[in-house]
C-alpha cells in the first residue's frame, strides 16, 4: 500500500513540475508585460532606423554620383574642342542630369511622413504608442517605395532613355553604329546598377511584422484597411475584423 502511495504521488510530483514548467513562460509574461513591449518598441524602432539609413544613403549616394558626373562631363565639354568628345559630353552630361532629377523627386524616404494621430488603431495616445505607430507607417512608405523602385516600369524608363541615347548618338550625331551601342550599354549598366543596388530590406522587414504582429502583443498597430484576424486562446478562439 505505501509502495503504491509513493508511485502515485511520484506521478504527481511530476505532473506538477511538468506543468509549472510549461507555465513559466506565461508567468513571466504575465508579471511583466510593460518590460517586454518596451523591449519590443526598443528593437522594432532599430529596424526601422537602420532601414532608413540604408535608404537615405543609397539614396544621397546616386544623386551625388549623377551631379559629379554631370559637372565634370560639363567642364571637359568646355575644355575640349574635338568634335565627338563634346557631342559625347553633352549627351552624357544631359543623361546624368535626368538621373539625378529622377532620384531627386522619388526619393526613398517620404520628406514628409503622411503618419497622423488619428490612424491609430488604439485607445491609448501615449507619447510610445504614437512613435511606434509613427514608426510602422515609415517602414511602410519605405518598403513601397523600394518595391517601386524595382518594378518594371523603371527598368522600361530607364531603358528608354538609354535607347534614346543611342539612337541620338548612332543617328543624331551621325555617328557609327558601334558608337550608339556602347553608349546604349554604358548608360545601361549604369541605371541597371542604380536599381539592383537600392536596399530592399525594407520590404522584408515589414512583411515579417504584419506577419508577426498581434494585437495582444504590442496594441500600437495602425488601422488597417481591411483586415481578418484569427486568434486564439486556452478556452476557445476569436474571430474579428478590422475596417
Amino acid at each position: 500500500m505505501k509502495k503504491k502511495n509513493s508511485i502515485s504521488g511520484l506521478f504527481g510530483l511530476i505532473f506538477l513540475s511538468y506543468f509549472i514548467f510549461q507555465n513559466l513562460p506565461l508567468l513571466s509574461q504575465e508579471s511583466n508585460p510593460d518590460s517586454l513591449k518596451n523591449v519590443w518598441s526598443q528593437e522594432f524602432q532599430k529596424i526601422v532606423s537602420h532601414d532608413k539609413e540604408s535608404a537615405q544613403r543609397w539614396w544621397y549616394g546616386w544623386l551625388a554620383g549623377y551631379s559629379a558626373a554631370t559637372a565634370v562631363q560639363g567642364i571637359v565639354y568646355f575644355s575640349t574642342d574635338e568634335k565627338a568628345t563634346r557631342q559625347d559630353m553633352a549627351l552624357g552630361s544631359a543623361t546624368t542630369f535626368l538621373g539625378a532629377i529622377g532620384v531627386l523627386i522619388t526619393p526613398i524616404v517620404p520628406r514628409k511622413p503622411s503618419f497622423q494621430i488619428s490612424d491609430i488603431h488604439a485607445d491609448d495616445s501615449s507619447q510610445e504608442c504614437i512613435d511606434i505607430a509613427s514608426s510602422e507607417k515609415l517602414l511602410n512608405e519605405i518598403a513601397r517605395k523600394e518595391k517601386e523602385g524595382r518594378s518594371w516600369k523603371v527598368h522600361a524608363v530607364t531603358g528608354a532613355v538609354n535607347v534614346g541615347s543611342g539612337l541620338i548618338t548612332w543617328l543624331g550625331f551621325k555617328r557609327s553604329l558601334k558608337d550608339g551601342l556602347v553608349n546604349f550599354a554604358i548608360n545601361t549598366v549604369i541605371t541597371e546598377a542604380q536599381i539592383w543596388t537600392q536596399p530592399v530590406r525594407a520590404i522584408k522587414d515589414y512583411q515579417n511584422y504584419c506577419s508577426n504582429i498581434t494585437a495582444s502583443s504590442v496594441p500600437y498597430k495602425l488601422k488597417p484597411e481591411k483586415k481578418l484576424y484569427l486568434g486564439s486562446y486556452p478556452s476557445g478562439f476569436s474571430l474579428r475584423l478590422d475596417f
